[in-house]
């Protein structure tokens, strides 16, 4: 047994980084060895590397060893640079994703604009920042995501390192329900967050919205994400994001908002008709009657289901529903 180093956190994460860079990776019992402390400490030592920056990554080994160690290369990776065009559309993209206020990704975008503004004349930063304010969007009805914020730190956790999860997931008007879970992605929609990946309790991919998660438990047990995954998988035809039984769609919009629907691709398979009287009929095949419906009722006076005969009767028992309420 070595004897006991006597020195300071700063000088031991000095050490633990200049091991993992020197090696292809250490265990975490590897390190307390050579550092004379704990293993709870090295955890400790672990997580502040972590928040300083350093990609560490954690592996596990066909022996059952978990290695701790950096992103191969990571010294030689040179300082990403961009055109002023690229940087104009990073601004652009930034306003759209407003609804993330109060969230760790918030964060993460101000660390990134922050530095971008530190490397560019104050002139330029302003135009950028003009021309970005030009082109926000108008919101309403914005989710809060703050309320979210540990949950959300603990999905990006997750999803960086591909540790399994249990969650709490609260349905509407049902009771909680637990997962055992493996993230695979976070899909944004609508100004929404879901998360998506493999329950294992239902032996399926799922997607579960960010905001009923009433808890997420992150493991240190990894899981690899499987090579045929594509986020499409999680949304299969639906026209949103609730999949279901495929339906064939036929759908006439009057003159009045039939240049909106022309110019437009609102699912894969669409096929737009024109009609004589400057009308169009747009056909598709999807599932998800609820997001069908919402869509459709939006452009109520200036439009008509023809098909399927259940989604008309839908359409119209919605009408007279909400007619009823007047």
């Amino acid at each position: 047994m070595k004897p006991a180093k006597k020195y300071s956190q700063a000088a031991r994460l000095h050490d633990i980084i200049r091991i993992l860079e020197a090696r292809y990776g250490a265990t975490v019992e590897e390190l307390a060895e050579e550092c004379a402390v704990t293993r709870r400490t090295i955890y400790r030592d672990l997580d502040a590397i972590l928040e300083a920056g350093y990609p560490l990554v954690r592996e596990a080994e066909p022996d059952g060893r978990v290695l701790y160690r950096f992103v191969t290369g990571f010294r030689k990776i040179p300082p990403i640079t961009f055109s002023l065009p690229e940087l104009m559309t990073l601004y652009l993209c930034r306003r759209p994703l407003a609804f993330l206020q109060g969230t760790p990704f918030q964060d993460d975008l101000d660390a990134i604009f922050a530095r971008i503004r530190s490397s560019l004349p104050p002139r330029s930063v302003a135009h950028l920042e003009r021309v970005a304010e030009a082109a926000a969007p108008l919101f309403q009805g914005v989710r809060d995501y703050s309320r979210k914020r540990d949950i959300l730190e603990k999905i990006r956790e997750a999803l960086l390192f591909q540790y399994r999860c249990t969650i709490r997931y609260a349905p509407p008007r049902r009771e909680v329900q637990e997962y055992l879970f493996d993230p695979y992605t976070l899909l944004f929609f609508k100004d929404s967050l879901y998360l998506g990946g493999f329950a294992h309790n239902r032996g399926a991919l799922r997607l579960f919205l960010v905001d009923r998660l009433m808890d997420v438990e992150v493991s240190r047990e990894r899981f690899e994400v499987p090579d045929d995954f594509s986020p499409e998988a999680l949304t299969g035809s639906s026209f949103g994001l609730i999949d279901g039984e495929p339906m064939r769609i036929r759908v006439r919009f009057s003159s009045e908002v039939a240049h909106f629907i022309r110019e437009r691709i609102w699912h894969p398979t669409q096929d737009l008709v024109n009609q004589a009287d400057g009308s169009v009929v747009l056909a598709f095949e999807a599932s998800g009657e609820k997001e069908i419906l919402a869509w459709v009722y939006s452009y109520i006076p200036h439009v008509q289901v023809l098909e399927p005969p259940s989604l008309r009767s839908a359409f119209v028992r919605g009408i007279e529903e909400t007619l009823k309420m007047q």
